[in-house]
């Protein structure tokens, strides 16, 4: 078997061990080049989760004092960006917990829990967001500029900061990505605040800030939704955006001595981790640990499936009860 945890670099430490006649391979790595993003992303969460809280409470000091009630809703948004970092934050620390006991994946799946709770928890901040803008635009309100503008301009500073904390690691792992369009979002948030605040001090046009807040909840929407999307799929166990099923069912039938592929699985046990079973017939198989082996090794490395669980068949006249594409 070949083994890797999430928090050591065992990848490349292989041994295999062949027991069973109809054969099952595994291998338990990460897969190439994405096991890092959990590990490295701990620093990025608490940097991130120090500064926000800090900034929350300056903004709700600085609303309560300018009796801007942008503020007090922008500090509301920005709480519930920190409950969402310490949530993700959360899941990558899961994701590293060995499996024990009942659960034998470990608790790698709330990772994807929490990307899905954070995705729900963005749209109903937008929708605060919106329901608030059209208030405001019925029955515009004074507020004190200057004191929003210097506010606002401190969390276009944090925000954009820890959201570049997030950039590396957005690629790789759904939740950080969450965590980079929250903090991403919010830097474009307070840049908006900014803006409106200046030209409501230069033309006391009141309605610009609630149109503006309208705007950039439609283009968080956008970006959220894509994320909510994602989660969904992953938590009904379906194979993540990036792998092409067809084309590891088409490489696996190409594979030395394979005649045909059948139950065919792959899921995502994490955010960045995918897992694949399968059925292989192949009559000809006198070198099993060796096809086993590299089979395993191609689909980390081609496909970035880590932990791959194959099935040899060695009698094609034998119908296999999971062999019809409609028999899961």
């Amino acid at each position: 078997m070949a083994h890797a945890h999430p928090d050591h670099d065992h990848d490349h430490h292989d041994h295999h061990d062949h027991d069973h006649g109809h054969g099952h391979g595994h291998s338990h790595g990460l897969g190439h080049h994405h096991h890092h993003a959990p590990a490295d992303m701990g620093r990025a969460f608490a940097i991130g989760v120090a500064l926000n809280t800090v900034f929350v409470a300056a903004e709700v000091a600085a609303g309560l004092w300018s009796s801007s009630l942008a503020l007090l809703a922008d500090a509301g948004h920005n709480l519930s960006d920190v409950l969402a970092l310490l949530l993700a934050w959360g899941a990558t620390v899961l994701a590293r917990r060995a499996p024990t006991g009942q659960r034998t994946y470990g608790l790698r799946k709330g990772t994807i829990l929490a990307s899905l709770v954070n995705a729900v928890m963005l749209l109903v901040a937008i929708g605060v967001i919106v329901s608030e803008s059209v208030r405001r635009l019925l029955h515009p309100a004074e507020i004190a500029t200057g004191v929003v503008m210097l506010t606002a301009g401190l969390g276009i500073v944090i925000n954009t900061a820890t959201a570049l904390l997030f950039f590396r690691g957005r690629g790789d792992d759904l939740n950080v990505r969450g965590a980079f369009l929250h903090m991403a979002g919010d830097a474009a948030v307070s840049a908006a605040v900014v803006v409106g605040a200046v030209v409501i001090a230069y033309t006391g046009l009141l309605w610009i800030d609630p149109a503006l807040g309208l705007l950039i909840a439609g283009v968080i929407v956008l970006g959220t939704w894509g994320l909510l999307r994602d989660s969904v799929n992953l938590a009904m166990d379906a194979a993540p955006a990036g792998i092409d099923v067809e084309a590891v069912g088409d490489w696996l039938r190409g594979r030395p001595g394979v005649q045909e592929v059948h139950d065919l699985h792959i899921w995502a046990m994490s955010t960045t981790e995918t897992a694949l079973t399968a059925h292989l017939i192949r009559p000809a198989n006198g070198d099993c640990d060796a096809f086993l082996h590299e089979t395993c090794e191609g689909l980390s490395h081609r496909f970035n499936i880590g932990h791959a669980t194959l099935q040899v068949e060695t009698d094609a006249t034998v119908v296999c009860r999971l062999a019809p594409a409609e028999v899961v």
